[in-house]
């Protein structure tokens, strides 16, 4: 009797057991190597590890774009984009881009795929350019856009109003090979050969130096019989003497002149003289006319790209006396700014007025590449149009040989702009 009252307790301790093997089973992989780590103590140094491996797979994650277009580059655009500020380097216009309003909407003929076109077979002409600094002068988007508009048109005169030592006579020369070229600018580009590289044209008639005449002044119709010129649409004029733009183009209409170039488009705020698109910058136009209000949307968002742009421009430095935004701080300049002139808002609008009034084509030449592929650093995008070569397309952009460039030849965001005219 006791024997199996002692065998039954026995039992019980042996039923137990195969219990607890059956609820065994059913713990998971994971909570075994758990309990495991927590009695041994090594829970902790793993969870670091495993953090450690997370946080640098993330690292080159993130930061393959990088490594591919600004391996090069020490410039700030790569540490932007890997703190989130990819917005910074790419929206494009997104302050607006101020234009003029052609009569009856007629565009150019060209299309982004042959200024693509052109790119490729431009950049090796650049590249035997005989002034390699053209400091002060024109950089390779302003080249390039002067060339293809040139070569484009076919003109059978070609006019440069300011030439300084002579890389846009030698742009227009590779555009046509054997059209004659009158050069007007105070300084004969000769004058710079004891001082360093410079170009004067065989095929060129240049009224520099002793001779030099304002193109206001020129006698074109003397001009234009002595070069066998007889239909002015067949001339194309290019403007790079820092002149009131409004002026030159009253004056260029009264000669008769229809195909127009001008060099530097200065955004409102900035530049030496009296723009385009300081003229046509009203509030119909989209991002046009502004608010001198510090805590504005606009006011906030310019200061914040202040911090990130070198020639960006804030609301302190838009806005002159009386919150007059308009030309520069209100001014209307001319003459490398050695003559400035207060104008009212009614003035400036009556200005735009006339431009589009006389206008039959406008098109502003737009930036070569974004930023992350030319990695200039000075001028905000956010009044530029798109690029030919947007951002992140650094296939096209090797492939078109722009990666073989210094980064200094790259131009800012103050437009070529090229205008059709004519007086009704």
């Amino acid at each position: 009797m006791l024997e199996r009252v002692l065998s039954s307790r026995r039992a019980a301790p042996v039923s137990d057991d195969g219990d607890e093997s059956k609820t065994r089973k059913h713990i998971s992989l994971g909570t075994r190597i758990t309990n495991y780590l927590i009695r041994t103590g090594h829970l902790w140094p793993c969870l670091l590890i495993g953090l450690v491996i997370v946080v640098v797979t993330s690292f080159v994650y993130h930061t393959r774009d990088l490594v591919c277009i600004s391996a090069s580059s020490s410039d700030h655009l790569s540490r932007l984009r890997f703190f989130g500020f990819d917005g910074l380097e790419t929206d494009f216009g997104s302050l607006g881009v101020p234009w003029c309003r052609s009569k009856h909407g007629r565009t150019v003929e060209w299309t982004t795929k042959d200024l693509i076109k052109g790119l490729e077979e431009f950049v090796p002409i650049y590249e035997t350019r005989p002034i390699k600094n053209n400091m002060y002068g024109m950089g390779f988007d302003h080249s390039f856009g002067l060339w293809f508009i040139t070569r484009w048109l076919k003109p059978e005169l070609m006019i440069e109003s300011g030439a300084f030592k002579g890389h846009s006579t030698w742009v227009l020369r590779q555009a046509m090979p054997d059209t004659p070229i009158i050069s007007l600018t105070p300084r004969h580009p000769e004058k710079y050969l004891n001082k360093g590289p410079a170009y004067v044209d065989g095929n060129c008639t240049y009224f520099a130096g002793k001779d030099f005449v304002d193109f206001g002044n020129v006698d074109w119709h003397k001009v234009m019989k002595k070069h066998g010129i007889k239909d002015l649409s067949q001339v194309l004029v290019f403007f790079d003497d820092h002149q009131n733009e409004l002026k030159r183009l009253k004056q260029a209409l009264k000669a008769g002149f229809r195909h127009l170039l001008f060099e530097d488009n200065y955004d409102t705020g900035t530049g030496d003289h009296y723009s385009f698109r300081q003229m046509c910058d009203q509030f119909y136009i989209r991002g046009g006319g502004h608010s001198c209000f510090k805590d504005s949307d606009e006011g906030r968002i310019r200061s914040r790209r202040k911090k990130f742009w070198e020639k960006a421009v804030d609301i302190e430095e838009l806005c002159g006396p009386g919150e007059a935004w308009w030309g520069v701080r209100g001014q209307m300049r001319d003459d490398f700014n050695h003559s400035n002139k207060a104008i009212s808002y009614a003035e400036h609008f009556k200005n735009s007025r006339f431009v589009e009034s006389v206008l039959d084509v406008y098109w502003e030449l737009p930036p070569v590449a974004g930023p992350s592929l030319t990695h200039q650093t000075r001028y905000d995008p956010a009044r530029a149009s798109s690029p030919i070569v947007e951002d992140g397309r650094y296939g096209l952009f090797r492939r078109l040989g722009l990666s073989r460039l210094e980064v200094s030849v790259f131009s800012g965001y103050t437009q070529l702009v090229y205008l059709q005219v004519s007086q009704e």
